[in-house]
């Protein structure tokens, strides 16, 4: 991943945040996630306790939000330059997810270091959190403009396919068969909106039409 030229705009934090993680990843692959390593990144990026404090005041945690924060931007810049017209739903949603994955390719081993951490597997709240952020991100970078239930399935959907599809990435397979295992999840995931919407939608309009309570 690379990092914005232009930082006018960042608020202090957000610039010291992300000095200190561009120190930080180049010791990710040997030391992780580790708060040994975030303290000797502070001190290669000359950031004083301080400064540490307002960057980071979460220390990892916020160091592993803003590295997953910085390809969700840059995954955003890459679809948008794209045209999409062309291309179907689902392609453009295995599109989006491909670019992400492709953005976060040079860094594939701070990836698999945070998987060690519990950020991805279901049972993590962050990790949680952090699929439903991507699987937003890549229908709005997509173009989906959805406010009603609908846009909830949506990205449940995506979000329960993102943990296997990283997991996969991270055996570092060949383009095409990664690029088959995404359409096969895509797959189910919209197999199981088509079957599973005809039972949700009905009780959705159940409740939006229930009067609210008397004045």
């Amino acid at each position: 991943m690379t990092t914005s030229s232009d930082q006018r705009n960042e608020p202090p934090s957000a610039a010291l945040r992300s000095r200190w993680l561009t120190a930080l990843l180049p010791r990710v692959p040997s030391e992780g996630w580790s708060g040994r390593a975030a303290t000797n990144a502070a001190c290669d990026a000359g950031l004083n306790a301080g400064e540490q404090a307002l960057a980071a005041p979460g220390g990892v945690r916020d160091l592993m939000e803003a590295f997953f924060d910085r390809a969700d931007a840059e995954t955003r810049t890459a679809i948008a330059a794209q045209d999409l017209l062309d291309m179907k739903i689902h392609e453009r949603v295995a599109f989006g997810l491909r670019t992400w994955l492709d953005t976060l390719a040079s860094e594939r081993e701070a990836v698999r270091r945070a998987s060690a951490r519990a950020f991805w597997p279901f049972s993590a709240g962050d990790a949680a959190q952090r699929c439903w952020s991507v699987a937003d991100m890549v229908w709005e970078a997509i173009g989906d403009t959805s406010d009603d239930y609908n846009r909830y399935t949506k990205r449940g959907l995506l979000t329960a396919v993102i943990p296997p599809i990283v997991a996969y990435w991270l055996t570092s397979p060949d383009s095409d068969a990664m690029d088959a295992f995404i359409a096969k999840r895509l797959r189910r995931a919209m197999w199981v909106g088509k079957t599973g919407g005809q039972f949700v939608k009905p009780v959705l309009d159940a409740f939006s039409r229930r009067p609210g309570p008397a004045a």
